[in-house]
């Protein structure tokens, strides 16, 4: 069994709990990934299995372990996930992966990573939340980051102090996320509260506990 996964951030909905009260949950899709390779202790010096997901001009074809020697044709994305010794021989080459074969289960807790959204070049007060100066129009302060080498030699700036920059796209993760629902009629896995990245963002979800 799985203790991990990867999926596709389809975006986010209301579910009813058990108490018919609305929950907020991010949809993750899971489907269309095959295993492509794997690698056992005794020849790669660890366990684990390679997977691809198909791409969607290729999702309504008949898989071929032919497509296993033109990776870059048939798979949009191809990645690994470590296992156990014994597992290793749970898995074949073009086997499907569906939620059977994973150990997560409604109630887990998830640890889920991925590509935070990028917002381009920003200010302090965007990026860092500083409050700023009075708006009002005699102040000179407004959205500014102040004085950044006070008391230092030649105006030197301390090494990480926060300034305007690149705000986002980076690899955020996010812990103690608890699965509300796993759908496997059609593939998605139900999560509570909001997850890195846009719509259509690779996750990797790790099982805790």
């Amino acid at each position: 069994m799985l203790n991990s996964l990867f999926g596709e951030k389809i975006g986010m909905t209301q579910l009813f709990d058990q108490n018919k009260k609305v929950v907020a949950v991010s949809v993750i899709y899971f489907s269309d990934w095959v295993v492509t390779q794997i690698k056992t202790e005794s020849n790669d010096g660890y366990s684990a299995i390679q997977v691809g997901r198909i791409k969607k001009k290729n999702r309504l074809k008949t898989f071929s372990l032919d497509w296993l020697s033109k990776k870059k044709e048939y798979f949009s994305v191809v990645k690994e996930i470590i296992i156990n010794k014994v597992d290793e021989s749970k898995f074949n080459l073009g086997q499907k992966l569906d939620f059977s074969n994973i150990s997560i289960a409604e109630g887990d807790l998830v640890k889920i990573a991925g590509t935070s959204i990028g917002r381009g070049y920003q200010g302090v007060v965007k990026r860092w939340g500083f409050t700023g100066g009075p708006a009002a129009h005699g102040s000179m302060f407004h959205r500014r980051p102040g004085a950044i080498g006070h008391m230092r030699t030649q105006g030197e700036v301390i090494k990480g102090t926060k300034l305007p920059g690149q705000h986002g796209f980076k690899r955020t993760t996010l812990t103690k996320l608890r699965v509300v629902k796993i759908d496997s009629n059609i593939g998605c896995l139900f999560v509570k509260g909001s997850v890195p990245g846009k719509k259509s963002t690779l996750l990797e979800i790790s099982k805790q506990g």
